[in-house]
């Protein structure tokens, strides 16, 4: 106690007052904000200056470091407060604040390192927040960061329509209000996938995304779009030959926007330019809709209920009800798991796949659907099953064809990398998707004929609503096709046949 005290009062007496700061508690605090501050001055030059973004070095730089900064700094003052009171207890009374002049070159010195320092931690702190905001706004953080849990989703988007998309565009969309909502949401994540308490597979469709008129239509504006589009579809059989069979569908898009007196038919008529439909589903996928609400543009209200099994009154008042919009067909507009039989169509199309091979489209197919545990087992025993039938059904083509062979197996590989996930226990049938009907009902959740009104009134499932079949053909032969007319002008040109479009449709007003 005596050796205490008069290190206290020399302490005192050197400088005017105890240097408080002298304690294990703040000088632990100044080694560990130094030590962060060089940390993330290091690790900021790094993801500078490095080609290739990493979520690891982001999320040290602008996350981790930074907090350790923010740690080692308070520590200061709690080691203050604690010396404090030792030295009251030890001394009697201590200046709380301490003494200040100006005129003493060595305080002078040290207010000014302490304003400058405020400052540059001030500046840092600044443009460490934004690329931290930056940060967990990136690609890197949203799929790669945790890739055990969102590998699936983010091997699915690399290969969709919207890979050049931001996460954060769909999922949480411009404005302060829905970014917190989601980075609150995000806390609770990050705890199960600390935890591994995650589900497995991650469940859709995502009940509190946000309405597609504030993300999908800053993109695609259904009021913009009307008409139809030509879309070729190309399937091969099962048979030795993979037999080739092509569909030319024109599918009536539809939309526009009625107060410019464009029509609102086509399956844009869904998307509440004219019409509001609600509907309530009776499971979680929103697969099985036993009751529709059509609201059109004079308010009268059409209720629609399945004809075998309608709800009753009480389902439908406790129902949580849904107005339709992009995502009820789009409901996979990014994290596409396309099925194994129109992936492998799309790779022979691509003769990424060799179509000439004999059987190639039955024994990928096969090969895909077979249960693995791991996509490392899934690899390896595609490869073995392509390889031995071949040579042992085929050898001649085996051995005068084994790079087609081989190039073809490693694009089945392929497919199954980025459609199986056995760990995360997803696969092509986990998430419906709801565009066509193809694979899963689709249109036909409400398009089947079975939602009936009270006033007899029934939901159509008439192909033609949507989409008209154009041409057919299997392998050399048409199975169906529509007569192609010739151009009539709307104006008689006489024997003008031979100019071009160009030569009068100026597009403006005159020659």
């Amino acid at each position: 106690m005596a050796a205490d005290t008069h290190n206290v009062n020399q302490d005192s007496n050197s400088s005017g007052g105890p240097k408080l700061y002298r304690n294990p508690i703040s000088l632990a605090g100044m080694a560990l904000a130094v030590v962060a501050f060089l940390n993330i001055l290091f690790l900021f030059f790094l993801d500078a200056f490095s080609q290739v973004a990493s979520p690891y070095v982001g999320i040290l730089a602008y996350m981790v470091a930074p907090a350790f900064l923010v740690l080692g700094l308070l520590m200061i003052p709690i080691g203050i407060a604690v010396e404090r009171r030792r030295c009251h207890h030890l001394v009697g009374d201590v200046s709380k604040y301490g003494e200040l002049d100006l005129n003493n070159p060595a305080q002078r010195s040290t207010v000014a390192f302490v304003l400058s320092f405020i400052v540059i931690f001030a500046l840092m702190s600044a443009v460490g927040s934004y690329k931290a905001y930056e940060f967990t706004d990136s690609l890197q953080f949203c799929g790669e960061l945790c890739h055990s849990v969102m590998h699936p989703e983010f091997v699915a988007y690399q290969a969709s329509p919207h890979a050049r998309v931001a996460c954060v565009d769909c999922h949480v969309g411009s404005g302060a209000g829905w970014y917190v909502k989601s980075k609150l949401s995000g806390i609770r994540q990050v705890y199960y996938t600390a935890m591994g308490t995650y589900p497995r597979p991650i469940p859709t469709p995502v009940h509190n995304l946000r309405p597609a008129a504030d993300t999908c239509e800053q993109c695609h504006w259904p009021k913009k779009f009307w008409g139809a589009q030509l879309k070729t579809f190309s399937h091969y059989g099962s048979d030795e030959q993979n037999t080739p069979r092509v569909l030319r569908l024109l599918i009536k898009t539809g939309g526009g926007d009625p107060s410019l007196g464009q029509g609102t038919g086509g399956i844009h008529w869904h998307m509440n330019i004219a019409n509001k439909i609600s509907y309530f589903a009776s499971d979680e996928q929103r697969q099985v809709i036993p009751w529709v609400r059509l609201e059109d543009s004079k308010g009268n209200i059409t209720d629609f209920f399945t004809k075998n099994d309608p709800p009753s009154q009480d389902q439908i008042d406790k129902a949580t009800k849904r107005q339709m919009d992009c995502i009820d067909c789009h409901n996979r507009p990014t994290h596409i798991y396309t099925a194994p039989d129109l992936s492998v169509d799309r790779s022979m199309v691509a003769a990424s796949i060799d179509p000439t091979l004999p059987f190639i489209k039955a024994q990928s197919v096969e090969a895909l659907t077979a249960d693995y545990k791991t996509q490392d087992e899934a690899k390896q025993a595609i490869s073995d099953k392509l390889s031995k039938f071949y040579s042992d059904k085929y050898p001649q083509i085996a051995a005068a064809r084994a790079d087609s062979i081989k190039d073809s197996i490693a694009e089945v590989q392929r497919i199954y990398g980025t459609t199986f996930f056995p760990r995360m226990k997803v696969n092509w049938k986990t998430h419906p998707n709801n565009i066509g009907h193809m694979y899963f009902p689709g249109c036909f959740r409400c398009h089947d004929g079975n939602h009936v009104s009270k006033d007899g009134r029934v939901i159509s499932k008439d192909c033609n609503s949507c989409h008209t079949l154009l041409d057919q053909e299997e392998g050399s032969s048409h199975i169906a096709q529509m007569q192609p007319q010739s151009f009539k002008h709307p104006v008689d040109i006489g024997d003008l046949t031979d100019v071009n479009c160009a030569d009068c449709h100026t597009g403006g007003v005159g020659p």
